[in-house]
């Protein structure tokens, strides 16, 4: 009997603990869960133009349709092949921000324009949990997204051209020896947690935290700010210091993360330096920025209410 008695109170601890534990980490994967239920355009976007892409790719390449039959099969075709990877690459990727940033500016608003807020704020999960969800959304589930997209398009295209090798006498093993298309993926992921995720985080952030703060005309209330500092610059002082600073953190941004910043992340020949882009002040400095604007939205959408 004692050892039953002293069995069942050290059951019930261990089934609390776990219920902690899952009540720790379930409202936040269940509230992701919820952003991509009600908004599908984050993966449907980037899987249209992947899709559109591979479709004119194929057209493109095929030699009846535009009467070339040896041309395209020649040795030496990685530069070929490499520049229609960074093309599908940069497409993707330009595709990821322009949703990312559009998700941002929506996020708060349009929670608050439905009246769906009344019921979310209903449930026992914390301000704090649906901001955190919203921000995972453009940090962590868009760069995985148009990583796998590109990832797959690049590998049909890579499996198309191989056919075509194929059917014209050519070796497909000297076509995928030069493409190295195994370091390009590694540098294209690198690239996508490296850029589109850390170094593009102020400027997500910065967008979740006037969606929470703007009553209406989110995008306005984004862009106003930064036009009317960059014009105050140009006629107090005469120069364009933060205009360039905008453009190095949006173009140029986790540039410490590779040699060679002049070439596309695809391109074989660059190297990967992690160390050097995590010990960066400005990386730091756009995370420090990204959480007071986390912090922001979370006080903010506890005080706001449906419009």
């Amino acid at each position: 009997m004692n050892t039953q008695s002293n069995a069942m109170p050290e059951s019930f601890q261990a089934q609390s603990v776990a219920a902690a534990r899952l009540s720790e980490t379930h409202p936040l994967y269940w509230s992701v869960r919820r952003e991509l239920w009600e908004n599908r355009y984050l993966y449907i976007a980037p899987i249209a133009v992947g899709a559109l892409f591979l479709f004119g790719y194929v057209v493109s390449s095929t030699p009846i349709f535009h009467h070339r039959h040896d041309s395209l099969m020649v040795p030496g075709e990685q530069s070929h092949t490499l520049m229609f990877f960074d093309f599908v690459a940069g497409l993707l990727m330009l595709t990821g921000m322009i949703v990312g940033a559009y998700y941002c500016l929506e996020a708060f608003q349009g929670e608050r324009r439905d009246r769906s807020i009344l019921f979310w704020k209903s449930l026992p999960v914390s301000d704090a949990t649906i901001v955190l969800s919203k921000a995972s959304v453009p940090l962590l589930i868009l760069p995985v997204v148009a990583f796998a997209v590109t990832f797959v398009t690049q590998f049909a295209m890579l499996l198309w051209r191989s056919a075509m090798w194929a059917a014209h006498g050519q070796s497909v093993a000297v076509l995928w020896s030069e493409v190295s298309f195994l370091q390009i993926s590694i540098l294209m992921l690198y690239h996508m947690f490296a850029v589109h995720s850390l170094a593009h985080a102020p400027f997500y952030s910065y967008f979740l935290l006037v969606s929470a703060w703007a009553r209406r005309a989110a995008l306005l209330w984004a862009v106003l700010p930064v036009i009317a500092v960059i014009g105050l610059e140009s006629l107090l002082f005469n120069s364009s210091h933060f205009w360039k600073l905008l453009l190095d953190l949006l173009g140029g941004a986790g540039m410490d993360s590779i040699t060679m910043p002049g070439k596309m992340p695809v391109d074989p020949s660059t190297h990967l330096t992690p160390i050097r882009f995590l010990t960066s002040g400005g990386l730091w400095l756009g995370l420090a920025f990204t959480a007071a604007c986390l912090y922001g939205a979370v006080r903010l959408r506890r005080s706001r209410g449906p419009q």
